[in-house]
């Protein structure tokens, strides 16, 4: 009798412990794409946000996205600004994006910048945008017609007072 009653709570016990099913991270169904688009910011950002004001005014196209490497102009052996190329496969063109660092803008008020897609191809800049005395943060290129050609996103950044730029480019992509 007490071997049965002991049987009996072991799996009494081992009933609680099992669970009756198991749910994993990610096991579930994926949102659908557009209810994961409305939940995107439109705020700007380092890493580029293809919804922001400013993309918007240069015509960037939603689904834009980065493609090779950061590149980084430094000023005084620090990193004034990242360079990217982005690149939306529903419009299928490139863009030049470029990101002022706070502490670059700490310290020069305003500046040139200038942003564009550099094509291996035909040798040409494209979407070519440059702005003198800002203090923007964030610059995109204009839409360049770069799709199937070797590109990189270039940049430079000038303080008053300096008699040449800052310049970088991205990896090449082809």
């Amino acid at each position: 009798m007490r071997a049965r009653k002991t049987v009996l709570a072991a799996i009494a016990c081992a009933a609680v412990l099992v669970p009756a099913s198991s749910a994993f991270a990610g096991s579930g169904p994926a949102p659908a794409p557009d209810k994961q688009r409305s939940a995107k910011s439109t705020a700007p950002s380092a890493a580029g946000n293809p919804l922001s004001a400013r993309a918007k005014a240069a015509g960037v196209c939603d689904d834009a996205y980065q493609i090779g490497t950061t590149a980084y102009i430094d000023r005084g052996g620090q990193h004034a600004a990242s360079v990217k190329q982005f690149y939306s496969p529903d419009c299928k063109q490139n863009y030049s994006y470029v990101w002022v660092w706070q502490s670059f803008r700490d310290k020069v008020k305003d500046y040139d910048v200038s942003a564009a897609v550099y094509s291996y191809s035909d040798d040409k800049f494209h979407g070519s945008r440059a702005w003198a005395d800002t203090n923007l943060q964030e610059i995109w290129s204009d839409p360049a017609k770069t799709a199937g050609q070797c590109t990189a996103a270039v940049a430079s950044l000038r303080a008053p007072g300096e008699p040449l730029a800052g310049q970088a480019a991205t990896s090449k992509r082809c």
